[in-house]
């Protein structure tokens, strides 16, 4: 591990970076019995939507510099998945009809003074029909399709996590491997009962 102003990086992990350890503010929460306690975090979704030409919808808002993916923080008693699709509705038009694909990537990123620990949930979807237009949380921004060679110009500002290279390459990798075959979305989203009754 190294550091470089300020932030850690660790080797064998290309464009991740890490923050200093932080002072835990992580409410906690007990399982049914008493007898676990587990650390609550806040979660947020990325939503990588990829079409049928290979190329990644991204927004540019009025108020900001970079361009970025599709993304907000999950609301009570919400799935990632339902998230992901309500920020999509929401950010690019109900008319945008998209298919889950599968999970990109997570990473833990400070929000705040108070929310030390938030997740960040990368998620790939496919673009199946319909447009994308700056829905209401993104009123006023541009809106646009990028090829993944546009987006290598390191002359484009992009919102991280977009920002990092083996992501993108990897979301693209990912759309070629899943997009023939999707997984039903009632199978991705379906709950995993790991201990059973049991052990709770």
């Amino acid at each position: 591990m190294r550091e470089c102003g300020g932030i850690v990086s660790r080797a064998g992990m290309p464009g991740l970076l890490y923050n200093r350890p932080m002072p835990n503010q992580q409410p906690r929460v007990p399982n049914v019995r008493g007898t676990r306690e587990f650390a609550t975090s806040p979660g947020a979704v990325v939503a990588y939507v990829i079409d049928e030409q290979e190329r990644l919808l991204l927004f540019k808002h009025p108020r900001r510099t970079h361009w970025e993916v599709i993304s907000g923080a999950l609301e009570a008693e919400e799935t990632v998945w339902q998230a992901a699709l309500r920020e999509v509705a929401e950010e690019a038009g109900p008319g945008l009809q998209v298919q889950p694909l599968g999970a990109l990537h997570t990473a833990t990123f400070r929000f705040d003074d108070n929310n030390h620990y938030m997740l960040s949930l990368s998620l790939l979807l496919a673009a199946r029909g319909g447009a994308a237009v700056a829905g209401d949380d993104m009123a006023g921004s541009e809106v646009r399709w990028f090829t993944f060679d546009e987006l290598d110009d390191p002359g484009l500002p992009l919102l991280a996590p977009t920002d990092q290279p083996w992501l993108r390459r990897r979301a693209l990798q990912l759309y070629r491997l899943w997009q023939a075959e999707p997984v039903p979305l009632a199978e991705l989203q379906r709950p995993i009962d790991f201990f059973g009754d049991v052990i709770r």
